[in-house]
């Protein structure tokens, strides 16, 4: 069985990002729009934070904000992990896992490069992400 690396698991090479001063609503509307689970909350090239569905249900919606009026940098996750793509697939899944997040911005020499999410592995992965090394 072979494995990938990170590079080789990102399916979709343009971020979906947007700045922080975005509203909840236009994150929403294009992360439907992309059919994505989460946008990149850029500054010029930097990463500032990220915004999830997971971020949109529970920081926004459980406590009643208003979307239209709520920006990203009120709601956005800030403490971001990212990887470079060039370690195995099933490390990235493992530490996907650990810190439980559902998106991993890849970064190749300070430029985001990529975005990977759990439903971008398939198969052997999985198997492998759940034994000990």
């Amino acid at each position: 069985m072979s494995q990938r690396k990170v590079r080789d698991v990102i399916v979709r090479k343009e971020v979906v990002r947007l700045a922080a001063d975005a509203t909840v609503r236009s994150a929403s509307q294009l992360m439907a729009e992309q059919g994505v689970g989460a946008v990149l909350v850029m500054k010029g090239d930097e990463i500032e934070g990220i915004f999830s569905e997971r971020d949109a249900l529970k920081r926004v919606l459980a406590k009643n904000l208003d979307p239209d009026g709520t920006t990203l940098a009120e709601v956005r996750t800030r403490e971001m992990v990212t990887l470079d793509p060039d370690p195995w697939a099933v490390d990235a899944l493992r530490i996907m896992s650990q810190v439980g997040i559902r998106h991993l911005p890849i970064v190749d020499q300070d430029k985001v490069i990529g975005m990977i999410s759990l439903r971008d592995f398939i198969g052997a992965e999985f198997q492998l992400a759940g034994k000990k090394s």
